[in-house]
């Protein structure tokens, strides 16, 4: 029998509509909000923003802002006591993936045993977290509607992957006008993640007629508007096509989980600690094209989401127009080609293999792969300069 399950958080979408964060929080029955945001986002005055708000609705708050742009372990678990000591009882994250991954971390450890470590892998969470209430400021982690978090092992230098539905929000308040003070390097990053989340969630094992709606609509609002909103920072339908289109995405990748992009790209993150936005771009078409011959179909339907016409196209010919229309798009808005300046040791690529095989991500890839196929892929990419194409 086949059997599926679909989770979203509820969504309020629109211009202005961190006005609405107030009314959220004291809904889901909240008194004292534990605000987790990122440094960038209070230098915005964004948080200034949000404080008015929470004012407006009778809240109380504990702000907190101290963890790294890839949060840490450790980091988790000082949040979590400040959450406790400061007698909160919901948790509101405005700012990029970082934040909502920490914030999700934090809210587990709150109502849940044990280090972070222990919630690793899929549906490890047994406890029911507190009110969680996610503003993003990028459009791309996805995270704000996923039921993923990804938080750093600082022993193992590995970026640990954490699935489970107690991990979607309760309520996405998703504004437009935060994208506006998003510079154009990290719009062109967390874009490209976005697209990495829809193509990955699109070829994923797990792929439902329900995911696969979301999945496309991302890649043609993507192929749209992303260069549009990377050439300016004003451009209000750019950043409101993007910001739907991360919706979109994240909805996709949340139900359908991803694929070898994301495993590979986790392991790169953890050990250079580095923000997984711009590998997973780098890395796409590469794995694109391993992947392939598994669901060669489904390329055909990425290429027309992306602008292309397909119809007097060999099923090959479409597939391969999907992967360089994926490498134009990355191209244009200044993604590297490579990751050769990482400079990584050799002798390090088998044991990021062995990890990427165990990332949960894994799981759902449309092609089989063993560890020397996934170390081929890593030589690949990391043998490429950043400025070859």
């Amino acid at each position: 029998m086949y059997t599926s399950k679909f989770v979203t958080p509820e969504i309020i979408f629109g211009t202005g509509s961190l006005d609405q964060i107030g009314e959220c929080c004291s809904r889901l029955g909240s008194t004292k909000v534990f605000l987790v945001a990122d440094q960038g986002i209070e230098r915005c005055g964004w948080v200034d923003k949000a404080l008015v708000f929470l004012r407006e609705a009778s809240l109380d708050h504990f702000l907190w802002s101290d963890f790294s742009a890839n949060p840490r372990d450790f980091e988790v678990e000082e949040g979590c006591k400040r959450y406790l000591k400061a007698g909160c009882d919901a948790v509101l994250a405005i700012g990029g993936g970082s934040a909502v991954d920490i914030a999700k971390a934090v809210a587990t450890l709150s109502t849940n045993p044990g280090r972070i470590h222990d919630y690793e892998g899929i549906d490890m969470i047994q406890e029911p977290l507190p009110p969680l209430i996610v503003v993003p400021s990028t459009a791309g982690s996805g995270a704000e509607v996923s039921q993923f978090a990804i938080i750093s092992d600082s022993k193992r230098k590995i970026k640990m992957t954490i699935i489970s539905k107690s991990l979607v929000p309760d309520i996405a308040v998703s504004d437009p006008l935060i994208l506006s003070t998003v510079n154009s390097k990290l719009t062109a990053n967390t874009g490209m993640e976005a697209l990495s989340h829809a193509v990955e969630a699109y070829l994923s094992l797990a792929a439902t007629d329900m995911t696969d709606i979301h999945a496309l609509q991302a890649i043609r609002l993507i192929a749209a508007s992303l260069r549009s909103s990377v050439a300016s920072q004003v451009d209000e339908a750019a950043k409101i096509a993007m910001g739907q289109a991360s919706l979109h995405a994240g909805i996709a990748f949340s139900n359908a989980v991803l694929g070898l992009t994301h495993a590979m790209t986790h392991q790169i993150g953890g050990l250079f600690d580095q923000p997984i936005g711009s590998i997973s771009a780098v890395l796409l078409p590469y794995v694109m094209r391993f992947n392939m011959i598994a669901c060669i179909d489904k390329y055909a339907a990425i290429a027309e989401a992306m602008g292309a016409q397909t119809k007097h196209l060999t099923k090959r010919e479409a597939a391969e127009m999907a992967i360089e229309m994926v490498r134009e798009l990355a191209r244009d808005v200044g993604i590297p080609a490579g990751l050769a300046e990482l400079e990584l040791p050799e002798e390090a690529i088998p044991e990021l293999s062995r990890n990427a095989m165990n990332d949960a991500c894994f799981i759902t890839n449309p092609r089989d792969a063993d560890e020397d196929d996934i170390s081929n892929i890593f030589r690949e990419v990391l043998k490429t300069r950043g400025g070859e194409h």
